[in-house]
This record gives structure tokens, sequence and C-alpha cells, in this order.
């Protein structure tokens, strides 16, 4: 999962199988996931320890059992929370999985709504959410369904899937959202997409504030809130993020990676890299092929 940048690239799911699934740890496999989106839903099942999540305009710490439910397109980001490393199983799956492209009443009624966010999930699952056990036994079902990974696995999968969206509804985890009540982070989006389209070339937050018609100090503060980071540093992660791609895939030097990031300074590439890291990128280099 290393590359989260913005509105991810990477596509999650195939028209055979319309899901992805991936075993994880913060800060472990990597230093955070920055602020992105995509088109498919989301599922987060944390197993140990505990990390911050921002998503949309909600901030808090996720802790062994908690369960994150993500609609498609909503803008999230885990950071580490203090010293702690957590492990936790991620679910990214298209909504045909729910039956999006049918045309009876349940799609038109309860999928697309929550596609198209005029619907609303509570994103937060927490031990004291109602029926959390009978939740997250379903959750658990979902998981081992994806490692699985065969047709007839798809099926129980599906099932799940359907059935956890019922028992939300039925709990009132699923609401209706007023058009008021609309996401501010939704402001910052345009920036998101500048910042992602042309994170290796020169950027100034006036001109981000710019794309998104906002005052400098407003966006500022906007753009803090709803990253959980401010604008120079979000540039920097994504930039470190491509970094340790290129050192993985490529045997491009250590400086060649630098200049493609953005950096036009090798020595603040290299104290960059390693205050985010916690390595030097030979380090990190080396340290991946010895794992692989």
């Amino acid at each position: 999962m290393s590359k989260f940048m913005s509105e991810e690239k990477r596509k999650h799911s195939s028209q055979i199988v319309p899901f992805s699934y991936y075993e994880c740890r913060i800060p472990d496999y990597f230093a955070s996931v920055p602020l992105h989106w995509h088109t498919e839903f989301e599922i987060n099942y944390i197993r140990s320890g505990c990390s911050e999540f921002i998503c949309g305009d909600e901030k808090f710490v996720a802790e062994a059992g908690d369960i994150i439910l993500l609609p498609p397109n909503m803008l999230h980001a885990i950071y580490p929370y203090q010293n702690n490393t957590q492990s936790y199983d991620t679910l990214v799956f298209h909504p045909a999985m729910l039956g999006l492209e049918e045309n009876d009443r349940c799609a038109a009624e309860c999928i697309r709504p929550i596609v198209n966010g005029s619907l609303g999930l509570r994103v937060h699952i927490g031990k004291a959410a109602a029926r959390y056990e009978v939740i997250k036994g379903l959750v658990e079902e979902i998981f081992f369904c994806a490692k699985e990974n065969s047709a007839q696995a798809d099926m129980l999968l599906k099932s799940d899937l359907l059935r956890m969206l019922w028992m939300l509804e039925q709990t009132g985890a699923v609401y209706r959202i007023r058009e008021e009540d609309a996401n501010r982070s939704e402001l910052i989006r345009p920036a998101l997409e500048f910042i992602n389209e042309n994170f290796c070339e020169s950027i100034t937050v006036e001109k981000l504030a710019e794309i998104t018609h906002l005052s400098k100090s407003y966006f500022m503060d906007r753009f803090k809130q709803a990253a959980g980071v401010g604008a120079v540093e979000y540039l920097i992660q994504l930039r470190i993020k491509k970094a340790c791609e290129l050192l993985v895939n490529t045997e491009k030097t250590t400086a060649e990676i630098a200049f493609e990031c953005g950096f036009r300074n090798l020595s603040n590439y290299n104290r960059q890299f390693k205050r985010i890291v916690g390595c030097t990128p030979n380090e990190y280099r080396r340290t991946f092929c010895y794992k692989s």
C-alpha cells in the first residue's frame, strides 16, 4: 500500500475480483497514510495497537477491535499515535460487491445513495456500538473470505457485506446527510488534486489557496484540520512516499530519486527522509531487499 497520494491511481479491484485485501502495520510497513481518497468502499479492522485516523471531518484514535468503514470518495488518512505500532486488516472493494449495478429497489434506495453521498455511514464502530459483537463477527468472516480468495468464498463475502450493511441500517449507523452537514474537508480537495499532479514541482501555499478560492490563512487552517498536517508537511510526506516507491522498484540513484520527487537539495532530502521514515534512503533500500 505504498502509493497513497490524493486520489489513488492504484486499482483495488477488477471485473473478475472486485476487491483487494491488505495486511498493514503503522509505522512498520509505512510511516503514515497521507490524506487521499478512492472510488471504492474500504473496511479497516484493527488487530492490535492504536493509531490516529482522519476520515472526512472526523478525527479519532482507533484501538484494537475497532472497525472503520469508509464510503467511496471519502478523504481519509492514518498517522501513528504516540509511540504505538498498529496492526490492521484492510479490504477495499468495488460497490458492485453490494449490487450497485442492479436495477432493484435495494440498489436504488440503499446502495446508490451511499455511493453518491446522500446517505452517510458511521465511520468508527467501537466496542460500545449497538450490536458490536454481531458486526465484528461479520467483519471477521469478511476478512476470512477475502484471504481465502476463491470464487466460492466470494459468494459468502458478498452476502456478509450486505448483511453488515443491513445491520448498520438497523442500528442507525446509516443516515441521511443534510446539505448543510456536507464535509467541510471537501474545500481542500482541489488543492489535493493539484499537489497529486504536480508534487515534483515547486508549490506554494499561496498557489494552493488560490486554487481553492480561499484566503491563505483560512486555507492553511482548513488544510491542517482536514489532513492532520500543514500543506507543506503534506507535500513533503507525499514526496518521501514516492521516493520509497522508487527505491523499492527501480535502480535509480539516491540523487536521481531525490530530484524526481521534487527535492532540489540532496542534504534536505536525506534529512526529511530520515525524519519521516526513520532511516536513510540507502538503509531503506537495503532493508527492503533483505526482507524480500
